[in-house]
């Protein structure tokens, strides 16, 4: 099978299975794995959409301990009614409801098509989903008053059941009353002060009532869910949206900026970890592994009390990257200590934190990462709340499916089987390790590891997770082969909180073929390029988390240069005979593109915005995360029809052409030269220039395209030939033409000039084949 059918192929599958492999030919022994040099790993995006409905039954599961759900790889008995599982040999019967099945007549779990099946089982959700809005008050009025219209309207997505409440922070953090009607009524916490959950209980009153038991459940009517303990939060704090929607939309609209005065060489006086504390606080009463998100909408870095980043004085800078190598950072420890503690609560909790930014300087999202980074939280960064990268993102995380429920799931967790041939070394993604030990669980840890099992505290249709495998078998007298070649079986059991109220079951069964006798060549066939470079990406930026930025590069390239020697043809010590197969091709190409990327080269990012990226990778699925690592770049010119994709390369900017460059971050229009001369001329608004006016509109037209579905929403930059905004695109192209070649492969210097001391893509691969062939891995 060639190349591009396999593809096409391995694209199917991730359409219906939501997964991709970097190799779908599983090694047989453990030292063949070991030559492989890029571990077997998997991208699956769990929730991703699916046409069938759910099935309304309850899974057929194996006995325990293995518990895995019948799917199309079991033996049947169809007469015995008796089904093998894969995973463990056990022999299980099938229920008595499975009476009439026969060859023909099969349930749809055990169609050979259904590789990806989804259950809604008979299990509600303790609570209807609760959204907390955390707001700091400390902002320009116009971004404050933006903020509150963003508010108010998302209001109107949320189901009418679902639980609202308002903090509002800024010198105190407030906990708004929305039971309580006749006025504004809020309960004030000092913000230099850290609250443990017991106090905020006590100084909410929620402390169970008199005459009532702890924890008594008062009856729920009926349609109606049942409210929490008796004088609970869910009377009083965390109401309905349809019953106190016009109380909270009075609340927000009254919103004045923290009245606390600022003086010009000051910061506001800002509380963030403290309101941040009190939210977890008040969801932790009664609330434990409830669907809950907590939306912090902060407007500046924390200067006050427990998680502070920076003193209020303006002169005092916030901290860079330089400084937290040099260790020159005064409350970078303690913060990180504050946030990674309430991290694990509020993930145990199996509460969900988002924050967005609406600043021009750093937050202290570096510090705070591990609260989205923990319970799958999503990430904006925004100037203000005025701009639309906030206002539409925003929106977009409330998206609703076909029947009106809101797309994201709660209070997830994912478990993984694998037949004896495999074993789980980890995961790489956002979530936390449920510490659950199996027969699956391998001995060796990628990512967060030693569990087959974790917990996402939130799931969306585009999250995805980088799960990376073993080979259990030592090598030795090999088994003896079954009837056509072995298959090596995982299974991912995900179960959620659907938004409308019960939890759902997605199990994914996917099956592999193990090498045979030739090993190898068939291995090697079946490499999935873009998927190895997600998952290893992946790898390296959870290295650059705890390693030096040189020491990550300098593994990239040695991994590079394993996996070329391994898998090129050539003759020993002679370059010019490197040749790679068309499914290795790309990668080193993608591995030249990720060590330049802003996920591993810090220079010229804030640490805010190397998380934001960071956290952005680990959420996306195999083509977005390609197109950070290697950026898309389509050339338009008069003599073609269209855009037409041109090479990540110096030489592409010619004068007479107009460029779409997308980093998934940044989507850039870039003009030409000439066409920007022509542009500034108004030449597309004379009569007899049509064909300019429309090759112009032309990328504006392909980039709205782009942007409409994106999350989060990518910043919209229109430059020219010179002008500053073009850095954006000098930075991500291959530096063929520096100031240090005359004329590159004969390209003569039309071609833009890029300055700069990083190596061309056509160097580091001269590197790396005369390495490659040296063997000198």
């Amino acid at each position: 099978m060639d190349y591009e059918a396999l593809k096409e192929q391995w694209s199917d599958i991730e359409d219906n299975d939501g997964i991709r492999l970097s190799w779908n030919t599983f090694p047989s022994t453990r030292m063949e794995a070991s030559r492989l040099v890029v571990p077997i790993g998997a991208l699956y995006t769990p929730l991703k959409e699916k046409a069938n409905p759910p099935l309304q039954y309850e899974p057929v599961t194996c006995k325990a301990p293995c518990r895995a759900v019948l799917n199309p790889f079991c033996q049947v008995d169809m007469r015995a009614r008796i089904w093998i599982c894969p995973f463990c040999l056990q022999r299980n019967g099938l229920p008595p409801h499975y009476k009439d099945i026969s060859e023909t007549t099969i349930p749809p779990e055990l169609h050979p098509s259904s590789t990806t099946i989804e259950y809604r089982l008979a299990r509600p959700a303790p609570t209807p989903p609760i959204f907390v809005f955390v707001v700091d008050t400390c902002q320009e009025e116009d971004s404050l008053k933006a903020l509150r219209d963003s508010i108010i309207t998302v209001l109107s997505f949320l189901p009418p059941h679902a639980l609202v409440g308002l903090i509002t922070y800024g010198t105190m953090a407030q906990v708004h009353e929305l039971g309580y009607t006749e006025c504004a009524k809020s309960y004030v916490f000092r913000g230099s002060k850290d609250y443990g959950a017991k106090q905020v209980q006590e100084m909410l009153g929620l402390a169970a009532a008199t005459g009532a038991r702890p924890g008594v459940q008062m009856q729920p009517q009926p349609g109606r869910p049942a409210p929490g303990p008796v004088g609970g939060a869910q009377t009083r704090f965390l109401l309905p949206v349809q019953q106190c929607e016009a109380q909270l939309t009075s609340i927000l609209e009254s919103l004045q900026r923290d009245p606390w005065p600022v003086a010009n060489d000051k910061r506001a006086v800002r509380c963030t970890g403290a309101a941040l504390s009190v939210a977890v606080g008040l969801l932790e009463t009664s609330f434990q592994n409830s669907g809950a998100r907590i939306m912090l909408f902060t407007g500046g870095p924390a200067t006050e009390g427990p998680g502070m980043v920076v003193n209020t004085e303006l002169k005092e800078q916030m901290r860079s990257h330089h400084d937290i190598d040099k260790d020159n950072i005064k409350y970078y420890k303690k913060a990180l200590k504050f946030y990674d503690a309430l991290a694990k609560r509020t993930a145990h909790n199996g509460h969900v934190v988002d924050i967005f930014a609406g600043c021009l300087d750093q937050v202290g999202l570096l510090e705070m990462k591990c609260l989205p980074n923990n319970t799958g939280g999503h990430i904006i960064l925004a100037d203000s709340f005025t701009a639309s990268i906030f206002r539409q993102s925003f929106s977009k995380i409330f998206d609703s499916d076909a029947d009106g429920n809101l797309t994201m799931g709660f209070n997830a967790s994912l478990e993984v089987l694998t037949t004896k041939e495999l074993k789980v070394t980890g995961l790489i993604g956002h979530a936390i390790s449920l510490n659950k030990k199996s027969a699956s669980v391998g001995e060796t840890e990628c990512g967060i590891g030693n569990t087959c099992s974790w917990k996402m505290c939130s799931v969306d249709p585009t999250a995805s997770y980088g799960i990376y495998f073993e080979i259990a078998n030592q090598g030795g007298p090999v088994a003896p082969m079954q009837q056509g070649p072995q298959k090596g079986l995982i299974q991912f059991l995900t179960y959620y909180q659907h938004s409308e109220g019960q939890y759902h079951l997605r199990v994914t069964t996917v099956g592999r073929n193990m090498s045979g006798p030739s090993g190898d060549p068939a291995i090697a066939q079946q490499f999935d390029q873009e998927a190895a470079a997600a998952l290893m990406s992946r790898i390296a930026v959870f290295k650059a988390e705890v390693d030096d930025g040189p020491d990550v590069l300098r593994w990239v390239d040695r991994m590079l240069i394993r996996l070329c020697s391994r898998f090129a043809e050539y003759r020993k010590d002679d370059a010019s005979s490197f040749r790679l197969e068309k499914n290795f091709t790309l990668y080193p190409q993608f591995m030249f593109h990720l060590r330049r990327s802003q996920f591993l080269q810090v220079f010229n990012n804030s640490p805010d915005e190397t998380a934001f990226y960071r956290h952005v990778l680990n959420h996306e699925d195999v083509s977005n995360s390609l197109i950070m690592i290697q950026p898309t770049l389509d050339s338009y010119t008069f003599d073609q029809d269209g855009a037409v994709p041109v090479l990540l390369d110096s030489t592409s900017i010619q004068p007479q052409t107009i460029l779409l460059l997308d980093s998934f971050f940044h989507i850039l229009i870039f003009h030409g030269e000439t066409m920007a001369e022509w542009r500034k001329a108004g030449y597309q608004d004379q009569e007899g220039y049509e064909n300019f006016k429309e090759l112009l509109q032309a990328p504006k037209d392909d980039a709205k395209d782009l942007i409409q579905d994106r999350f989060p929403l990518p910043r919209f930059v229109i430059c020219d030939a010179g002008g500053s905004q073009a850095r954006f695109l000098y930075a991500k192209l291959n530096p063929s033409t520096t100031h240090t070649t005359s004329s590159y492969g004969g390209v003569s210097q039309t071609a833009q000039t890029i300055f700069t001391d990083d190596v061309s893509l056509q160097t580091f691969m001269d590197h790396l084949m005369k390495l490659a062939v040296s063997g000198t891995g």
